[in-house]
């Protein structure tokens, strides 16, 4: 199948636009070098942990190994290896950027530093322009990336829906030990918008946080309640708070334009540019226009597809000029789509703040399944300064550059420990996180920020390892108790100076016992709250913070589950009465599903063939309403031999038709001989 995958960048801006942000003695490269210690890259430098020895693979538009950055092909360069699955027999030259882009933050070493510089790259291009690619080559690549014998893979790609082929494919990597990065997408902020491979259970999902620059702050705009992304201009200052006021549509935002509006006291939202061909209109221009009718914001949107960034302040501008209300940028589809629902009765608030610890708009959101949490982690992925072909630079956003700031942590992490597992990698990493918040100093919550901001210098000072890094939990009615065990794997000390204690809902109750290395979590839920709900179990050990997600699911129903030889068993309970129950069974290694139904008279069975833990969804019909409980089963005494009865279903197409092929052949030839035989016994 020729599924297209989008790449997971948004905004690719020449760094020379943005330069004037900076006072003069500042060079282009502070962009990187501002989210490189922002993460804490630089403690594990100082301590001369810089990814020597570790291979990465960027599965992307290839890499320019001749940028001064990443320089070098073969084995004494910086690409040591890779393919180029569009043109077979060439090397895997990046004639698009993206891919260099990529390997920038991970490993640049020259002007730019990434995060782990002195890590090796391997370039797989399944991409000549970055528009699209096969999802057949990014299968081809993540193989070709296992045979490699790489030890990360990045894949800051994807679209927003599953793809059976992408996921089985991450699976086989993370069987070999391979630590999966993949970005989660660019299609916030919409939940649910997390595909393959983010939305694989085993990889590590990244979305992307704005960067630490306190010149360039974070705009949020909501029009009707529906937030929009817009992006301040060069030269606005912060708000102490939000400017809340009408929108009103004002042309280009000219004198001639505003001479009959009313703006006093709104949100003015005009075009970029000019309807006279070769007329400069500053944006400087239109915001002392804006300004001087008695507008409080201006809202510029662009005049061609997609979404820019704009400077008040610039060498054309009077010498007293000062702007005196706040500007931002729209994306013209969006600005088109405001300009279409003003009505009179409309209520904007912008508001412009400094902080970079904020989920960009265009980030994707999860959920994508009851059963985990994704995103993972978030990461700097906005205004991004990293390499770019030809020798170049570029400021650039999305989430494609935001994931490979955790596979430069994954390398610095796993040249410190040579014989840790990805999954260990992994509970480092998200639970050493900081937490990220909204302009009004609200936690994001777990399907927009996963376990929170990449924190490298706190995963790599951490004596402690947890296992699950973050978990869900089912509670019902007639069940409103469960227990969950958190295994504690000692890097360094003891556990003497444990300490646990539960951040959230009052109605749910929290406690845990200590048994060897074993943290024995048990959750009680009080009253009839039936909902989702967030938690955190935060541990604190030598000095180290620990935050482990919970995501509490309380329903009204239940389905229960028992294993019966090579059979699961399930019963339903609601206290109301039931019609009819959809149960979907989920194994969580492979992701097939299969599904049975059951009504009150006649309970509901599968069987299975392989030892994993499955997943039960059920649906509960009452009264044309449905219901929905949740439960899970860890199957390990499946007999080795039935898990390896004849099963097509993971064998590769080719050969699966070489299989075909040769039954076909010894069917013929079996025909063939009992002719023969006959034909001699006649």
């Amino acid at each position: 199948m020729k599924l297209l995958i989008v790449f997971a960048c948004i905004i690719t801006i020449s760094a020379t636009v943005i330069i004037s942000q900076f006072e003069s003695n500042e060079i282009i490269h502070t962009y990187l070098d501002r989210s490189v210690p922002f993460v804490g890259a630089n403690i594990p430098n100082l301590e001369g942990i810089d990814g020597k020895g570790i291979k990465i693979a960027v599965i992307d538009t290839g890499i320019d190994f001749n940028h001064p950055d990443l320089f070098g092909w073969g084995e004494n360069g910086k690409v040591v290896g890779g393919y180029n699955f569009i043109d077979d027999g060439e090397l895997p030259m990046d004639a698009n950027g993206h891919g260099t882009q990529v390997a920038g933050v991970i490993a640049a070493d020259g002007q730019l530093v990434g995060i782990a510089p002195k890590a090796k790259i391997l370039a797989y291009k399944v991409s000549e322009n970055g528009e699209a690619v096969s999802s057949d080559l990014i299968v081809k690549a993540i193989d070709r990336a296992i045979e490699d014998d790489a030890d990360i893979i990045n894949i800051s790609l994807g679209v927003n829906k599953t793809n059976t082929g992408i996921e089985h494919a991450v699976n086989r990597a993370l069987e070999k030990e391979i630590f999966v990065v993949t970005a989660a997408g660019n299609d916030g902020p919409t939940s649910k918008t997390i595909g393959s491979p983010g939305k694989n259970y085993g990889s590590v999902t990244v979305g992307a946080t704005y960067n630490n620059l306190t010149s360039s702050l974070v705009a949020t705009l909501e029009v009707n309640e529906k937030p929009y992304t817009v992006i301040p201009m060069v030269g606005s200052s912060k708000l102490n708070e939000s400017v809340v006021g009408k929108i009103i549509f004002g042309g280009y935002g000219k004198k001639s334009d505003l001479k009959d509006v009313n703006a006093t006291d709104s949100i003015l939202l005009v075009e970029r540019g000019s309807d006279v061909k070769g007329e400069l209109l500053y944006f400087s221009t239109k915001e002392k226009n804006a300004a001087d009718v008695g507008a409080k914001a201006l809202i510029v949107y662009n005049n061609e597809p997609g979404i820019f960034l704009g400077e008040l302040i610039h060498e054309f501008v009077e010498s007293d000029y000062k702007p005196q209300i706040p500007v931002v940028s729209i994306d013209r589809k969006e600005g088109l789509e405001i300009k279409e629902a003003i009505q009179e009765k409309n209520k904007a608030s912008l508001h412009l703040f400094y902080n970079p610890d904020f989920v960009a708009h265009f980030s994707s959101r999860g959920s994508v399944s009851p059963f985990y949490i994704k995103p993972d982690i978030v990461a700097p992925g906005a205004y991004i300064n990293t390499t770019q072909i030809n020798g170049g630079y570029n400021l650039t956003s999305g989430t494609s550059f935001a994931a490979p700031h955790v596979s430069g942590a994954a390398a610095l992490l796993l040249e410190k420990y040579p014989s840790i597992h990805h999954h260990e990698i992994k509970s480092l990493l998200l639970t050493t996180t900081e937490p990220v918040s909204d302009a009004y100093g609200q936690e994001f919550s777990l399907s927009d920020s996963g376990s929170g901001r990449l924190n490298i210098a706190k995963a790599f000072q951490a004596k402690l390892i947890i296992t699950p890094p973050n978990f869900v939990i089912y509670l019902s009615s007639d069940n409103p108790t469960t227990q969950k065990q958190l295994e504690l794997k000692l890097l360094k000390g003891t556990l003497e100076n444990l300490e646990v204690h539960f951040d959230g809902p009052e109605f749910i109750q929290f406690s845990h016992i200590l048994e060897g290395s074993n943290l024995l979590i048990k959750t009680k839920i009080i009253g009839q709250n039936y909902g989702e709900y967030e938690g955190k179990i935060i541990i604190n050990h030598d000095d180290v913070k620990y935050i482990v997600p919970v995501l509490i699911h309380y329903t009204e129903g239940s389905i229960s589950v028992n294993q019966e030889n090579e059979k699961l068993n399930f019963m339903i309970f609601h206290p109301e009465k039931w019609s009819f129950a959809k149960i979907s069974v989920i194994n969580s290694e492979n992701g097939k599903i299969e599904t049975v139904t059951a009504t009150p008279e006649r309970d509901a069975s599968v069987k299975i063939k392989e030892n994993a833990e499955y997943w039960i969804d059920a649906k509960i019909k009452i009264d044309g309403k449905t219901f929905d409980a949740y439960n899970t089963i860890e199957v390990n005494s499946i007999n080795e031999n039935i898990q390896n009865e004849f099963d097509l279903s993971n064998i590769p197409e080719k050969q699966m038709v070489i299989v075909f092929g040769i039954v076909i052949i010894v069917g013929i030839i079996g025909v063939i001989s009992i002719r023969k035989t006959i034909k001699s016994e006649s």
